[in-house]
């Protein structure tokens, strides 16, 4: 069984899978296979701004995405740097009003902004989350 705190008991697949409950988890972990040719990492992390298990996508030494499992939804955390965050802003007026409002309300700090999107349908939302980290993968 998951539990996100046991730093001695590294997750599995399975377990992540059953944890979150939600069949987007199997739709994300596809298309960052298919799309990126990148499997999931599990970190465990003892900072005070996620204590507990997460998932890393890396490309190479880049960081695509970081998510955190939660019961029936996850959260990703997509960084947009101060070398990147130009370009971001210029392709603002595509992403959806909620995207938009989140990019906002994230605070600046040492010129990246520190994206936190819980995701759980399908929707606007999950399609504008792909287009990020196509951007952060660099294929735009």
């Amino acid at each position: 069984m998951f539990e996100k705190e046991n730093y001695s008991h590294i997750p599995t697949e399975y377990e992540i899978k059953e944890y979150i409950n939600n069949d987007l988890w199997v739709d994300f972990c596809k298309y960052m296979k298919d799309a990126y040719n990148v499997a999931p990492k599990f970190e465990f992390s003892k900072c005070s701004w996620e204590y507990g298990w997460n998932i890393k996508f890396k490309k190479g030494s880049k960081s695509l995405c970081t998510v955190y499992p939660r019961e029936n939804y996850f959260t990703i955390l997509i960084v947009i740097g101060k070398n990147e965050k130009k370009v971001f802003e210029n392709m603002f007026s595509s992403f959806s009003s909620d995207i938009q409002k989140i990019y906002k309300e994230t605070p600046e700090g040492n010129g990246q902004r520190w994206l936190m999107i819980d995701l759980e349908d399908n929707d606007k939302r999950y399609k504008d989350m792909k287009k990020i980290i196509e951007f952060r993968a660099n294929k735009w």
